[in-house]
This record gives C-alpha cells, structure tokens and sequence, in this order.
C-alpha cells in the first residue's frame, strides 16, 4: 500500500523538524522510530523520548482512501532522503512488516514496528497560561539566558530554564550555581493566572532551534505539569521538571557602588585572547582594576602567561578578582548591545553585568580564586 509519494524536501524537512530529540540509544527501541500517519491527504509525523513530543504535519496531493501508520527509525530514514538528490521523487509503500522507500532505481525496505506501541504525551491540563508572541522575541529571550543552565547537575532543577508567567511579563532564568542569566520581555498574556514552571534544558534547546528570526508568531501554552509550543505547524509538548528553583532575585545584586561601562566587543576580543592561555581545567582570569585601565591576566601549569589591557574610565578603589572567563564570553556572545556594565562590590562579591538603560537583563558571575 503507498504511504506517499512526494517530492524529498517535503518529507526531509518536517522529518527535520521532528526527528531532533530521537534518542540514538533507547531501552524502548520504538523510542528511536517516527511515527508517519496518513490521514487522507494530510500526513502526520510524531517523534517523543517519553519527556518531550515533536509533531508536524504536511499536504501529500495524492489521494488515499485508507488511512496508514507506521513507525520507522528516524536516523535511518533521514539519513537515506538527505543522501538522495535535491529534486528527487520519493514513495513510501507499506509491503508486509516492512516500510518500502523508493526513488528513481533505488529501492530501501526498512523494519517498522506497531503505532500503537509508541507512547504519546497527555493533553495538558486546562488551567495553562498562553501567550503570543513573535519567534523572535521568544527566541531572544532563550537565547539570552540558556548558557546558563547547568548540566547534569546532582541538583536536577537547575539543568534547566525557569519560565515565569506573570501579568503582562514573560520571564527568563537560569542558572548553574556559579553563575545566573535573567531576562524579561513584554507580553499580551491570555490569562491573569500566574505560572511558574522549569523546562529541561533539551526542550529548551529544541525550542530554540525551531524558533525563526521573524515576526511569525509562537502560541507558547503553560501548565503547572506541561509546556508547549506551537511554531508554524510544529507542536512541541514538554513535561516541565518537578522541583523548587532557587529564590534569585536573592542572588541579583542591587547596590553595587562601583560601575564600569565597556566596549563589548574590546572586552570579548581580550578574553579570548586570554583564555588561549588560560588553564584548561579551572579557565580562571584574573581582574585588576586601577585608575583609568582594566588588567586582564591568567598563567597555566605549564608557566605560561597572558596579559591583556583595556583603558576605562575607572576612579575607584584599586580592585583584584578572578573569574571563570568561560562564564564571561558566554554572556558577551549571546548579548547584541555594543556597550556593556559591569558593577563590582569588592573582591569576593559577585560581578552583575547588565546593558545600559535596559532594565531587562541581568548576570551574575561569581568571583573565583586565581
């Protein structure tokens, strides 16, 4: 029985879109399978990993009266259309147990297993939060804090983002225990109920890949167990994870009396000029801030040095501290502004950089001993 029959990047694109959280190594082998359902000339394609569901779908022009699904490995048939040509016609045919996927003289059977055996995610519950917003600015949001989230920490709610609906705000936090990234954006939010939920740090990723640069909007929906995302016409359903964030506003400095204004683009120039030499375990680089100059500066094990200075408008008290430089260049890559803040309190408080006249992004370092 034909499955569909279309050109390749119709199918390759939303097999893209889905087939990015399949696992690889799965203790369920139909977790590494996508589920391809036909239902007239409408197909379907769902792929989950038991936390987090994809789904797409796409027009198929040829008309079937019976309905079809299948599960088939998600690697392997991706893998497969990107090896064809561009142009080229593709059909998938159903033949006994096995998936067939013809195109011009090439001929591939693939094993498929029952539908019903891949599990689904629950609908969400019905008290959620939803908001529209542009891709772009939810993308820019993600972007701004998701270096911050931990990995494979023993602390599992922070190996993700804290996502923070209230009012008119959508807020963004994240953070590893040595550093934290906040930001907010404005929204028109659909209900006045507050949410508060975590998602993992894959699904974050995820989302943010499938977000565009552009004015199209995202439906983003919030519940106390479940998120999800409708982009264009991809559905991603997230469960959230199940803890306690930490109370950061705690953590965000208010009164820090010394200020530097920099040049982003200097400052990241020195860094990673630093950071050649840096050592390639602890990554740390020594701060020292005298009247009118900034001294970046770090050693290794092998008796290796690197100095680097920056002329600033500093008349404060002479200030030495050391900091992660990873944690630095992470900030000033994702951050767009051509200026950047950085307050100090003294040498062992934390740094809060910040953007000129912008009240919506805040990060926290925490100093390190050099």
């Amino acid at each position: 029985m034909k499955l569909i029959q279309t050109k390749r990047n119709n199918l390759l694109n939303p097999l893209q879109a889905v087939s990015g959280i399949v696992e690889k190594r799965h203790t369920l082998p139909v977790l590494s399978n996508v589920l391809i359902e036909r239902v007239g000339n409408r197909v379907h394609l769902l792929a989950t990993d038991l936390e987090m569901q994809i789904t797409t779908n796409f027009d198929s022009p040829q008309k079937n009266p019976e309905n079809a699904q299948v599960t088939v490995s998600a690697r392997k048939l991706q893998d497969i259309l990107r090896a064809l040509p561009e142009q080229a016609e593709v059909a998938l045919e159903i033949q006994q147990n096995r998936l067939q996927l013809k195109s011009g003289k090439s001929r591939f059977n693939l094993q498929m297993l029952p539908a019903d055996d891949l599990p689904k995610l629950a609908p969400a519950a019905t008290d959620a939060a939803e908001i529209v917003i542009p891709q772009k600015s939810l993308r820019s949001l993600l972007l701004l804090v998701q270096y911050a989230m931990a990995q494979q920490d023993i602390r599992y709610y922070l190996n993700g983002m804290l996502l923070v609906v209230d009012g008119n705000v959508l807020r963004a936090v994240a953070t590893d225990g040595h550093r934290l990234a906040y930001a907010t954006i404005s929204i028109d939010s659909k209900t006045a109920d507050r949410q508060e939920v975590i998602l993992p740090r894959k699904a974050v990723q995820e989302v943010v890949k499938l977000l565009a640069d552009s004015d199209d909007e995202v439906r983003l929906v919030v519940s106390p167990t479940q998120a999800g995302f409708n982009i264009g016409t991809v559905n991603l359903v997230t469960k959230v994870v199940d803890g306690k964030f930490p109370d950061y506003m705690r953590v965000i400095p208010e009164s820090y009396a010394k200020q530097l204004v920099l040049e982003r683009a200097e400052l990241q120039g020195a860094l990673q000029r630093v950071a050649i030499l840096s050592s390639e375990k602890f990554h740390g680089v020594r701060w020292v801030l005298g009247d009118g100059h900034l001294r970046i500066s770090c050693a290794n094990n092998q008796q290796e040095e690197a100095t680097e200075e920056i002329d600033v408008p500093y008349k404060e008290d002479t200030l030495d501290i050391g900091f992660n430089v990873t944690y630095i260049l992470d900030v000033l890559n994702n951050i767009g502004s051509d200026k950047i803040v950085c307050s100090f309190g003294d040498a062992n408080s934390s740094m809060l950089i910040t953007i000129p006249k912008d009240e919506h992004f805040r990060y926290v370092v925490m100093p390190m001993r050099i």
